[in-house]
């Protein structure tokens, strides 16, 4: 059974399609898995039932010669921010805490339409606020990953935190993510696994809890390129419930992965030489280069010149809509509600939005209200909004000199857990080279590259075309095949 554990997506579905195991004694393999990695703390609930369910299915419908979808047999981490019918949905908050959702997202029920089973509810940063899964109200998760020669917790970057936790730790052979402003590629990396964030409206996001309405996108995460590119052909697709959804055909991403990328040309930007970048980190991305040059791509200078204001415009835009979306947690309807006694209307909704949020969630909140305010509305929002078009269009114009675009997903490598937790301003930095390809909906990759001197994962980032998830994963298939990857977190949980 712990055999099984080992396996990726691809390796699972193969093996359940050919007989070599049964779906279900690869779910038993894995919900065990799960019991006995209590101490990472990547999942909220367990639902060893549903994983078991799907199972048979797969099993059934194999014996009975009938044709298996994508994800037959593969029991995967769905992040605790898409609606599950009947299974507890939080957002890893307080103020959801208990909540059973009458309804399924598009992107579960697509990937249980394929075959896959459900292990449990995976933590994150509350609401995905935050960039290293210390703020979910059911605790920190820790990374399977160590410092050589400490036993210091590592974070496993956020606010995907338990899904990239999972995967790397091998209790989850994949995982959904969401991405709003790096949020699968961040913990992606740090954890040495893949993850895209596909084109803004690839996947729907109907029944995901919403954080920022316009950057929020759902994507897969899991240990191969390949893997990936299988799970996003189950998960996305056109949904009408979703206005923002693109009503486009689905591409065979996994038939078409191809690591031959002659004629291709990848773009280097140069504002992304950032102060404060890791020296390991660089080495990281000049390696990267001559990978894909390897591969056959031709290297060229591109200038991104707005990248700097990306940040800034980012943490006025995301905390606007959040300001705006989290309005709807008041105590009424659904979730927390708490009542002192004689208290009136005013009272109910301040004080359950007290004991309901977080600190980051509450400072987020208070941030966005306050540049959508009537006095700095046009200060600070309108502003964003321009600084927002003007990243978007030095994308386009770097598209005329390129196809697509090599850069460090993080500046760090992972760091401890509590190490950051009185700076914020230095946590929002993890996400400056994950920021800009959200502002603009561009569909981009984290793919592991090599360990730093402290035993510690690092990611190279790729940015492509509008709709070109296809080229993103060629080139991560490129870099990972002249990578060669192979290293896991020494078991200690």
């Amino acid at each position: 059974m712990s055999e099984l554990t080992k396996l990726g997506v691809k390796a699972i579905r193969d093996g359940v399609r050919s007989g070599e195991f049964t779906a279900r004694e690869v779910a038993e393999g894995f919900n065990e898995a799960v019991a006995q990695a209590a101490e990472l703390n990547a999942f909220i609930v367990t639902t060893p039932d549903h994983a078991l369910a799907a199972a048979d299915a797969a099993d059934k419908a194999r014996a009975e010669g009938k044709e298996l979808g994508a994800m037959a047999g593969v029991p995967i981490g769905m992040k605790d921010l898409f609606a599950t019918h009947g299974v507890q949905t939080s957002a890893a908050s307080h103020i959801l805490e208990g909540f059973t959702p009458q309804y399924e997202s598009t992107v579960s029920q697509n990937l249980w339409d394929a075959g896959a089973g459900m292990l449990g509810k995976l933590n994150l940063d509350q609401f995905a606020m935050g960039s290293s899964n210390e703020t979910s109200h059911f605790g920190n998760v820790a990374s399977p990953w160590r410092k050589e020669g400490s036993n210091a917790a590592m974070s496993p970057g956020g606010s995907s935190g338990g899904s990239s936790s999972a995967v790397a730790a091998r209790i989850a052979p994949a995982a959904t993510g969401t991405d709003t402003g790096g949020s699968i590629r961040q913990p992606a990396a740090f954890t040495g696994i893949c993850g895209i964030k596909p084109t803004y409206g690839r996947c729907s996001r109907w029944g995901v809890v919403a954080f920022a309405s316009s950057l929020d996108q759902a994507g897969p995460m899991a240990r191969s390129v390949e893997d990936c590119a299988i799970m996003l052909g189950a998960m996305a697709g056109f949904d009408p419930k979703d206005a923002t959804s693109l009503e486009m055909d689905v591409p065979d991403w996994e038939a078409a992965l191809s690591s031959d990328l002659r004629g291709k040309r990848i773009g280097i930007p140069k504002e992304y030489l950032l102060e404060g970048t890791s020296q390991d980190i660089l080495d990281s991305w000049e390696q990267g280069k001559a990978w894909l040059k390897d591969a056959g791509a031709t290297i060229v200078d591109v200038s991104l010149p707005h990248t700097k204001y990306a940040l800034p415009a980012y943490y006025i835009i995301a905390p606007a809509e959040a300001s705006s979306n989290l309005a709807r947690y008041d105590g009424v309807r659904y979730g927390l509600r708490s009542l002192p006694d004689g208290a009136g209307l005013q009272d109910m909704y301040a004080e359950t939005r007290h004991d309901g949020f977080g600190d980051e969630v509450k400072r987020r909140i208070l941030i966005g209200t306050y540049v959508l305010s009537a006095g700095f509305y046009d200060a600070y929002y309108n502003q964003a909004q321009k600084v927002r078009a003007l990243v978007a269009r030095d994308f386009e114009q770097a598209w005329e000199h390129c196809d697509l675009i090599l850069a460090p997903t993080t500046p760090t490598a992972s760091f401890p857990l509590g190490s950051l937790d009185d700076d914020p301003l230095t946590m929002y930095l993890n996400d400056v080279f994950a920021v800009p390809a959200s502002l603009a909906g561009l569909p981009a990759m984290s793919v592991p590259a090599t360990l730093n001197k402290d035993g510690l994962p690092l990611g190279l980032q790729l940015v492509g075309k509008p709709f070109d998830e296809q080229s993103v994963l060629d080139a991560g298939l490129a870099i990972e095949q002249r990578a060669g990857f192979t290293h896991a977190p020494e078991k200690w949980w």
